[in-house]
């Protein structure tokens, strides 16, 4: 009876481990940028963590060493019932705090706009156009400039920065591809910005980290950086894949799916993007009332 009790109990113990590890792999991928504005953010978590350690590590070795110390075994310890003040004391409990506040504020203060995903990466190279859509419950990506268009796959060159432009067509969702950092909002009728690039070939998750419903689960992608020559031969067979996104063939699309393959466009209808802003937008006309 209690051997069969150890294993139940060992098999709860090793189902915990197990979902804490999954649901914290998008976590750990951070620690493992593939990015530029990735590497950034990685360093400053660590160093945000170190600081916030100066007051964590002190306090949790004073916890055992004062508990060792004042045992009630311990004779030699000196017992002052009427101590209670010190200046010394004071001033580290104060002082410490405010200066790690002081200095985290400044670094947040400086990487917010320095890592802020509407400034454009600094490089001699091109950057490349992506309009990115979040539907029910999958992701289209548009390239303007090529007029070709896909459905959950993002690739894009290495070495190269990827300005992407994003809107919703249902409710608010978030694009995160962790390994290359930055995660921003996507909502309807309205355009946000984000700037990303890869520093090395690599298939990477991204997806929406933002419930948005039944498929909320389902809906991600995969972002494929790849060589230059391989991305020109990846634009190719798209454009030969024969398939064009019609105005009829978006609204098609837009209908709530999940766990949809991955699909080529050969070519867009021009402004589609826009058409996905404004679709969502109401405007209301104000007639002035007459005086009576």
């Amino acid at each position: 009876m209690l051997e069969g009790n150890h294993r139940k109990v060992s098999g709860v113990v090793l189902l915990c481990a197990a979902t804490l590890i999954s649901g914290c792999s998008n976590q750990i991928a951070l620690l493992h940028p593939d990015g530029t504005v990735g590497a950034h953010e990685k360093s400053v978590i660590l160093t945000a963590f170190g600081l916030m350690l100066i007051v964590v590590v002190p306090v949790f070795l004073m916890t055992f060493l004062f508990a060792w110390r004042y045992r009630a075994s311990n004779k030699k310890a000196t017992y002052q019932p009427k101590w209670d003040f010190s200046w010394k004391i004071d001033a580290i409990v104060w002082l410490v705090p405010t200066l790690i506040i002081i200095a985290l504020g400044v670094l947040s203060w400086k990487t917010t706009h320095a890592l802020s995903p509407y400034r454009p990466l600094a490089s001699s190279k091109r950057p490349v156009q992506v309009e990115a859509v979040a539907m029910d419950w999958k992701w289209l990506f548009i390239y303007p400039t090529r007029h070709i268009a896909t459905v959950n796959q993002l690739v894009f060159p290495v070495d190269r920065p990827v300005d992407f432009r994003l809107t919703s067509d249902t409710v608010m969702t978030s694009f995160f591809i962790p390994r290359l950092g930055s995660q921003i909002y996507a909502m309807a009728g309205m355009r946000t910005k984000l700037h990303l690039l890869a520093d090395k070939t690599g298939t990477y998750t991204g997806r929406n980290f933002q419930f948005s419903g039944a498929g909320y689960s389902a809906m991600h992608f995969k972002a494929i950086a790849t060589t230059p020559a391989k991305f020109q031969q990846w634009v190719r067979q798209v454009r030969q894949s024969g398939r064009t996104l019609s105005l009829a063939a978006f609204k098609k699309l837009a209908r709530p799916s999940t766990a949809n393959p991955v699909v080529h466009y050969a070519a867009v209808r021009p402004h589609l993007f826009d058409y996905v802003i404004h679709r969502h937008l109401t405007v209301k006309a104000t007639v002035p009332k007459r005086d009576s």
